[in-house]
């Protein structure tokens, strides 16, 4: 079971990290917008790392929701880009 939630934790820090870097690309999108799902994401790393340090209750409470959020975050921004990209012209 161990198994099973460290392979779940692992790939949605993957896929985070895979949004949040596609979204940091994306040059039509202002700076702040761009890395936003990426401080989620780093937030997120550093709340963790006071699990180790005997701070669990920080990473409970913290680290979850951020990841959470960098994840929303990053995909509705990317399905936003793919929208824009596939409007047709008007004019």
């Amino acid at each position: 079971m161990l198994f099973a939630v460290a392979a779940f934790g692992i790939a949605l820090f993957a896929v985070t990290l895979w949004c949040a870097v596609t979204v940091l690309r994306m040059k039509d999108l202002p700076g702040w917008r761009r890395a936003f799902p990426l401080v989620c994401l780093l937030a997120a790393s550093a709340a963790s790392a006071f699990r180790a340090a005997g701070v669990p209750e920080v990473a409970g409470a913290v680290a979850f929701p951020l990841n959470l959020a960098a994840l929303v975050v990053a995909l509705s921004e990317m399905r936003a880009a793919r929208r824009r990209g596939e409007a047709p012209a008007r004019g």
